[in-house]
């Protein structure tokens, strides 16, 4: 399968004296649900700023390697034409909101692209549903709260179906009860076939969704792969041990304590049929010891 995005050895620095990026080599196929991760300052927006072609066509920079999006070096296509396929949840959400109301704000995108009134209408219309702000068409974006303006930043770029999303802690202003609907919904698109990449600094949040997992740390691609590649190589570094999910802490000194391997614990109900399922067979071992 062809990739959705591909860095090819890139380097990215905003001034002369300092690298954000350095040297970073890895592929997110299409229609994965890649999550990157790693401490403050590590290099993750830059990445994704990347991917939107911000970096480097309106941040100017020093920039050696490429990036490409369905195989186009985003040099050579402009911000607004890669929009179209690339849609991006900026960590300064409320940055990206110009309209003044709701339904303003969403429909300003496809008001851009010349859809009819009425298509408009009825993509405002499913999109407000899905993000739970239906009932606040009309509403002043400045009267809404920082959590309702975070879901607003995500309808804009959901109304407008890119095939590949982009979003940079999605959910910092949530509840955890918001957090797990945005996840939600996220995951649903991913099985509809939309590649979806999320920066997030508590990995227990996509331990659900996750099927690559990108570790940045200091400007490099520290690790890349599945949970159980990359988590476990994760206790070793202190300022990345916050991002590791408490479920997989137990499993990790489990396993080093009884010597044995589980399975990828994605929840609680996942743990706990594997901790049952090793009780069961080594009943008898316990009982004749």
């Amino acid at each position: 399968m062809k990739p959705a995005i591909e860095f090819n050895g890139f380097s990215y620095a905003y001034r002369q004296d300092k690298l954000a990026l350095n040297n970073i080599q890895v592929s997110i196929p299409k229609g994965s649900f890649t999550v990157i991760t790693g401490p403050s300052g590590a290099g993750k927006t830059t990445l994704c700023l990347a991917i939107a072609g911000a970096v480097p066509q309106y941040f100017g920079g020093s920039v050696a390697g490429n990036v490409q999006v369905n195989q186009t070096d985003t040099r050579n296509i402009s911000m607004h034409d890669l929009a179209l396929h690339v849609g991006s949840v900026l960590q300064d959400y409320e940055s990206q909101l110009v309209a003044m109301t709701v339904e303003e704000e969403i429909a300003f995108g496809l008001e851009n692209m010349g859809m009819a009134e009425h298509d408009i209408q009825e993509r405002v219309r499913r999109v407000l549903q899905r993000v739970g702000l239906e009932g606040l068409e009309q509403r002043e974006v400045s009267s809404l709260s920082g959590g309702q303006k975070q879901r607003l930043a995500i309808a804009g770029v959901l109304v407008l179906e890119p095939e590949i999303i982009v979003l940079d802690e999605p959910t910092s202003a949530l509840d955890p009860q918001g957090a797990v609907q945005i996840y939600e919904l996220l995951h649903t698109l991913n099985s509809q076939g939309v590649t979806v990449v999320v920066v997030e600094h508590d990995l227990s949040q996509v331990l659900s969704y996750a099927q690559q997992v990108l570790v940045i740390h200091e400007g490099k691609l520290l690790y890349c792969g599945t949970l159980s590649e990359v988590l476990p190589c994760m206790i070793d570094y202190p300022e990345l041990q916050t991002a590791m999910p408490i479920l997989w802490q137990v499993k990790l000194q489990l396993e080093e304590a009884l010597e044995r391997k589980f399975a990828d614990w994605r929840s609680v109900e996942d743990a706990k049929q594997d901790i049952v399922r090793f009780i069961m067979q080594n009943k008898g071992v316990c009982r004749s010891a």
